[in-house]
């Protein structure tokens, strides 16, 4: 489980839901309800668990819309430094490119999610930039340590220099995909780093969209029983 950092003042009942907060909320993407916090942490009414929160809320240690069912939110620093969120635009897939509506575009989809980032782990040069999120289906790109499941984090672009990971737009097939980029004498070649599934060619003629670069991958956590 993640750990927050101890607040002075905070008993063990304090800490144990600011730990499950922040470990809910990585695994899952989203806060915890009430309920959920009092099953985790054995307190069997929703009143009592508001007390503590309520506590924590006049601390500093959290911020809450009581208006949402999950609207409990850390806040300061994190054991990794301060976070910023990512949204999540949708999907990308890292094997044959799949087909999305004719009038679709990255920019178009709801965001349906979003991740949160340690600032500390961002490379320097991407920190404060705008960033999105896809998240990856298929196994094209398991020798890069992008597997099914994983999310990357891309920062809008159009251009892309040899061998950059790229969401790229394929408009004339009517496809996505996500592979490394290469231009070639009178082509372009999407390559996957996977040694079972053949590079991708596409004509200078034809529409190519590169609609962002992967500066970051957050692996999916498999949990054994």
């Amino acid at each position: 489980m993640m750990m927050v950092r101890k607040s002075k003042g905070l008993g063990e009942r304090h800490q144990k839901i600011l730990d499950f907060i922040a470990s809910y909320q990585r695994e899952h993407k989203h806060p915890p309800s009430i309920r959920e916090i009092g099953e985790h942490c054995d307190i069997s009414s929703t009143s009592v668990v508001n007390y503590y929160l309520d506590q924590l809320e006049k601390s500093g240690n959290i911020e809450r819309d009581r208006k949402i069912s999950r609207g409990v939110r850390l806040t300061g620093p994190t054991p990794l430094g301060d976070m910023f969120r990512v949204p999540v635009l949708g999907v990308i897939q890292a094997g044959e490119p799949i087909p999305v509506p004719s009038n679709s575009d990255f920019n178009s989809f709801t965001a349906e999610d979003s991740v949160e980032i340690a600032m500390s782990l961002m490379p320097t040069k991407e920190k404060g930039k705008e960033l999105f999120a896809l998240k990856v289906q298929g196994e094209s790109m398991i020798d890069a340590m992008v597997n099914d499941g994983d999310i990357v984090i891309l920062k809008p672009t159009q251009d892309a220099r040899n061998g950059d990971m790229v969401a790229v737009w394929l408009s004339d097939r009517n496809e996505t995909t996500l592979k490394f980029f290469f231009k070639e004498k009178d082509k372009y070649r999407l390559q996957p780093a996977n040694p079972t599934m053949s590079p991708i060619y596409v004509n200078k003629n034809e529409s190519l969209e590169i609609k962002g670069k992967v500066v970051m991958v957050i692996r999916k956590v498999e949990r054994y029983m």
